[in-house]
C-alpha cells in the first residue's frame, strides 16, 4: 500500500538534556527511514529546548532539505568531542574553575560571567553549522510553519519561548511563561543550552538568560500556540511509565546522586508530567459531546500524543562510556561520586564523545524501530 504524508501539522517537541539529546538524532533518523522518500519535512512546528534546541533549529534550517539536515545532524553528533562544546584541557578548566569558585566565595565582581565550563567552542560550531537564515526561508516556501527555542529569564523568572514562524502565529502569554515573536539566532541556542552554573548566561534584548528546561512548567504549550495540530515527543529520560523500585539507601546520598536529582528535576519531569497532563485532557474531551464544549465556549480540542523514550537508562549508558570524558573532568568530579558506579547520571550531561552519542543514536534508531507501526499511524495515511 502506498503511503503518504497526513495533511496536518505536525509538530516536534525535543526537550533538554545536555549530551543526551544524540538520541534525538536516532529517532529522528529512524523515522527518515520509515517515512515514503518522497516526503519533505513532515515537522512543520519544531520547539527546542536546552541541547534539544540545537537539534530543533538545525532542522529547521534544514526543512527544504529534511533529508540532508538529518545527514547532518547524525555527521556532527556522532564525532563529537568535549572540547567541541567547551574548554576541557587542564590548563583552562582548572583556571576557569578557579575564577569559578573564587568569585562564588569570595566576592562576585559585577559584570563578570561566572560559569564552570566556557562554551565558547560550542558557538564557533554552530555558527559553521547553522545556516540561521536558511529559517525564514523555509518559513516562506511553506516547508516549515514555526519554529521555538525555549530559554529561563533570570530577572523575570519567566520561560520564553522565542518563536519564528507564519504571521498569524501571535505572542502569548501565561502563567510564568510566554512567546514572543523573535529572529531566531545564536544568542537564543545559547542561552537555551546555558545549564546554570556550568555555561554562561546570555543578553538578549534586556535580560540575561539560562537553560530552558529549568521553570519550563508546560514544554508542549509552545507548539499548540504555534498550531500543532498532532505532537511527536521525543525523550531522553527512559521508561517514563515504569515506576522505580524504591530501595533502602544505608550511606547518606553522594553529591553526584544529588546533583542528578536536581538536573533530572530540570530537565525531564516537566515533560514527563505535560505530557500526562494532556493525556488526561485527551481523555476528558473524548468523554465530552462536541456540541456542550461549544455551547460551553471551551476553545479545546484533543491533541493526539505519540512518545518514544529511551528502552535503556541513559544512565546506564553512560556508565560504559565514563572513560571517554577528558582526564580534567574526571579528576574534578571524581569527590562528588560522579564517575563512580551509579554516579554517571549528572554527567551524562556532559559527555559530548563520540562513544556515548553513538551510542544513543543507535539506541533512539532501535527504540523508533520498535515503533514503526506506531510511527507509521502517526505520519501516514
Amino acid at each position: 500500500m502506498t503511503r503518504k504524508l497526513i495533511d496536518k501539522k505536525i509538530g516536534l517537541i525535543l526537550s533538554g538534556g545536555g549530551a543526551r539529546a544524540a538520541y534525538q538524532v536516532g529517532v529522528l533518523k529512524a523515522i527518515c527511514r520509515l517515512l515514503p522518500n518522497d516526503s519533505g519535512n513532515p515537522f512543520k512546528v519544531i520547539s527546542g529546548t536546552s541541547a534539544g534546541a540545537i537539534n530543533a533549529v538545525a532542522l529547521a534550517s534544514y526543512a527544504g532539505h529534511y533529508r540532508l539536515g538529518i545527514r547532518q545532524l547524525e555527521r556532527i553528533w556522532k564525532n563529537f568531542s568535549c572540547d567541541q562544546v567547551f574548554h576541557s584541557d587542564f590548563s583552562r578548566f582548572f583556571s576557569g574553575a578557579i575564577k569559578f569558585f573564587s568569585n562564588t566565595f569570595f566576592g562576585y565582581k559585577t559584570g563578570d560571567a561566572v560559569s564552570l565550563l566556557n562554551n565558547a567552542p560550542l558557538g564557533q560550531l554552530l555558527k559553521k553549522f547553522i545556516s540561521f537564515e536558511n529559517i525564514q526561508q523555509a518559513i516562506d516556501n511553506k516547508d516549515l510553519h514555526a519554529l521555538a527555542v525555549t530559554a529561563s529569564g533570570y530577572s523575570s523568572g519567566e520561560s520564553v519561548s522565542f518563536f519564528q514562524g507564519h504571521k498569524s502565529i501571535k505572542n502569548w502569554q501565561r502563567l510564568r511563561r510566554i512567546g514572543l515573536r523573535s529572529r531566531i539566532g545564536l544568542d537564543h541556542l545559547m542561552a537555551s543550552s546555558a545549564i546554570p552554573t556550568v555555561f554562561p548566561a546570555v543578553k538578549i534584548n534586556r535580560e540575561f538568560f539560562g537553560d530552558g528546561a529549568v521553570r519550563q512548567l508546560a514544554p508542549i504549550s509552545p507548539v499548540l500556540h504555534m498550531g500543532a495540530d498532532k505532537i511527536l515527543v521525543i525523550g531522553v529520560s527512559g521508561n517514563t511509565h515504569k515506576r522505580k523500585q524504591r530501595e533502602t539507601m544505608k550511606r547518606y546520598p553522594s553529591m553526584s546522586k544529588i546533583m542528578n536529582h536536581m538536573f533530572n528535576a530540570a530537565f525531564l519531569d516537566s515533560m514527563e508530567i505535560d505530557v500526562e497532563r494532556l493525556t488526561r485532557v485527551n481523555s476528558t474531551l473524548s468523554k465530552i459531546p462536541a456540541d456542550v464544549l461549544h455551547a460551553q465556549g471551551f476553545n479545546l480540542r484533543p491533541v493526539e500524543v505519540l512518545e518514544i523514550n529511551p528502552s535503556e537508562s541513559i544512565d546506564d549508558i553512560a556508565a560504559r562510556h565514563m572513560r571517554e570524558l577528558p582526564k580534567s573532568l574526571r579528576l574534578f568530579f571524581k569527590g562528588s561520586g560522579s564517575t563512580a558506579k551509579g554516579g554517571s547520571g549528572v554527567l551524562s550531561y556532559l559527555l559530548f564523545e563520540r562513544g556515548f552519542c553513538r551510542d544513543l543514536i543507535q539506541h533512539g534508531y532501535d527504540d523508533a524501530m520498535k515503533q514503526k507501526e506506531d510511527i507509521l499511524k502517526f505520519f501516514c495515511e
